[in-house]
Order: structure tokens, then C-alpha cells, then sequence
């Protein structure tokens, strides 16, 4: 039997839509394709006809997440500045929806466990955002690239930590404590204001 075409493309857009959620929110290694095939609707046979494995899955999702981190990354500094951005990263609705949120946060220990070519895509992912975030820090001596990577990492973890907390008070301290905190690694340092 044919099917219209763009039918196929339909059909594992839907299939990384549920599987990106589902890994975001259960993890990789605890989301098996069976569930993930059967919440797009499909069988797990039709599976095959658009991935090799669960790792070209894996790798393409998480790209495609972090890609559109990028964008909302890019959208945010270009609105509001690296404030903005930051504000939106570590809001109360980033934490509480891990589902469409930031898929370094929900999975970087599992990720570190991914092939290495799964590992060099995420990377590159990884040095957009850091270029993103360097450009919209203010002009200093030091290299804006090892800031941006303090920025991103201080981000991660307090994210990660907040949802930990999440429900009570100290998750939304946690969350402005991390933003002001990355927020005062982009200040220039008394160092370069005076080099």
C-alpha cells in the first residue's frame, strides 16, 4: 500500500517529538522505543523504517532539541540580552516542564555515555550555544568563549538542582541564585577594566 507523500516524514517528526519528550522526562536508558512507538501511535515494527537503532534516535532528538535551545538562546539575547536569556533559562516554567526544556539539564550524565559520534554532534550543539552566549557579553580581556562556558555550566547546574528542589522555597531561591550568579561571571573583572 502508498502513502501520500510526506507521509513518512510525518511520521518520524512524530517519532522524535514523543521520543525527545519522553527521554527529557524519564531518561534515555528508561524509555524504551516500545512505549515510545506506542505514544506516537505507531508500532514498534514501523519503527526500522526510520531509524537504524535507538542510538541514531537518541542522537538525532537531542540534536534537534539542542537546536532548538539555540533558537530560543538566540531569540532571547537578540529580545533582551544575556539577562533575558538567563531569565528565561532559569524560570520557573523552564524547570517545571522538562519535557520541552533544555535536554543538557535532563540528560547530561546519560549523554556522556552516548558513541562517540552521538557525542561529537552534542558537542557541536554545545559550541554554538557557548558562541551565543560569548556574543552577548559585554567587551572584556579574557576569553568570552571560557566565560560563556562558566555562564552555561552555572546554568546546567543550578536548573538541574532546582527541579531536585522543585516545590518548595528553596527551588525558586535556587533559581535566582543561579541567575545572579551568571549574571556577575559576565561583569567585566576589575582586571580587565583596568588593562
Amino acid at each position: 500500500m502508498r502513502y501520500e507523500k510526506g507521509r513518512k516524514d510525518a511520521s518520524r517528526r512524530q517519532i522524535m517529538k514523543v521520543a525527545s519528550e519522553r527521554f527529557r522526562c524519564d531518561g534515555i536508558a528508561a524509555s524504551g522505543l516500545a512505549s515510545v512507538m506506542s505514544d506516537a501511535g505507531m508500532t514498534n515494527g514501523a519503527f526500522y523504517a526510520h531509524f537504524d537503532s535507538k542510538a541514531e534516535l537518541v542522537r538525532e532528538t537531542v540534536a534537534a532539541a539542542l537546536e532548538d535551545l539555540s533558537k530560543l538562546v538566540e531569540e532571547a539575547i537578540a529580545a533582551g540580552g544575556l539577562a533575558a536569556a538567563v531569565g528565561i533559562y532559569l524560570s520557573p516554567e523552564h524547570r517545571d516542564d522538562p519535557a520541552h526544556g533544555c535536554s543538557f539539564a535532563a540528560l547530561l550524565p546519560e549523554l556522556a555515555r552516548q558513541p562517540a559520534e552521538a557525542r561529537q554532534v552534542y558537542t557541536e550543539r554545545f559550541l554554538t550555544l557557548i558562541r551565543q552566549l560569548a556574543s552577548a557579553l559585554p567587551p572584556q580581556k579574557g576569553n568570552p568563549e571560557d566565560t560563556a562556558m562558566a555562564i552555561c555550566a552555572t546554568l546546567i547546574g543550578t536548573l538541574q538542582f532546582a527541579r531536585i528542589l522543585e516545590g518548595n522555597e528553596l527551588s525558586a531561591r535556587m533559581l535566582a541564585a543561579g541567575a545572579d550568579a551568571a549574571l556577575r561571571l559576565a561583569e567585566p573583572r576589575q582586571d580587565d577594566a583596568t588593562a
